[in-house]
């Protein structure tokens, strides 16, 4: 099974206790937080760490709608679950058919949570809640703990806090060499001035420069890894202050 992109760039310390939070949280049929700072690899973290379940258990997930409310989530929980037939016209229905489906064992993951406000997560809870149900929680996302802080009944109910940290300076030189061949050819001090200059151990920041290194070498005759290229290149993956 081919790796999500970017996959490569987390650390396996990072997807290991996720996994193991999740884990947790299916062993109880609780829920599960992931947070930590934008472009950790949080959800990227969640796929390796679901990419095998137990057997007679499903993954699913919901997206956040674009404007989230109580209609949208419910739409966008029915959709997901693929059920057969069009859009219940009522609530009731919907809800029912939403039941019914959940009823065998699901992981039921929900990224960029923290774009929810209550009633959502109150919706999400009320599914988990309803006694014919057999979900695992997972809410995912930048800023998801604090979300749920919001709504003290759902929070209690999480088996597992899971953040994904930023990269330690340490393992900057393994993670990003076992990432790209490219930055290989790089000399470790390099590596960890990029990391200070720039990344500041965050995976979506690497995985940009990347892509940006990899055409300006392809596109621009002669050039090389050197830092009059990367200080040009910081300037398009990092915002104007």
């Amino acid at each position: 099974m081919a790796l999500p992109a970017g996959a490569q760039l987390v650390r396996t310390s990072s997807v290991r206790a996720v996994a193991e939070a999740v884990g947790q949280a299916m062993a109880t049929q609780g829920a599960v937080c992931v947070f930590g700072d934008p472009g950790r690899g949080k959800t990227v973290a969640v796929r390796m760490a679901l990419g095998e379940v137990p057997p007679g258990w499903k993954v699913t997930w919901v997206p956040v709608p674009v404007r989230p409310s109580v209609a949208g989530m419910r739409r966008a929980v029915f959709d997901a679950l693929a059920l057969p037939g069009r859009f219940p016209h009522t609530s009731a229905l919907a809800d029912a058919a939403v039941a019914e489906a959940l009823g065998e064992a699901r992981v039921l993951v929900v990224d960029e949570a923290q774009r929810l406000p209550a009633p959502c997560l109150e919706y999400l809870q009320s599914l988990w809640d309803h006694p014919g149900t057999r979900i695992t929680l997972v809410l995912c996302g930048a800023g998801s703990e604090r979300a749920l802080s919001r709504l003290p009944q759902l929070a209690s109910r999480v088996v597992a806090w899971q953040e994904v940290p930023r990269l330690d300076a340490a393992e900057v030189a393994p993670v990003v060499t076992g990432f790209h061949p490219l930055w290989r050819t790089v000399p470790s001090p390099d590596l960890t001035w990029i990391d200070q200059s720039c990344a500041h151990g965050t995976f979506r920041t690497w995985a940009a420069l990347t892509a940006h290194l990899q055409n300006a070498l392809l596109t621009t005759a002669d050039a090389s890894v050197d830092r009059g290229l990367l200080r040009r290149l910081f300037k398009r993956v990092a915002p104007p202050l």
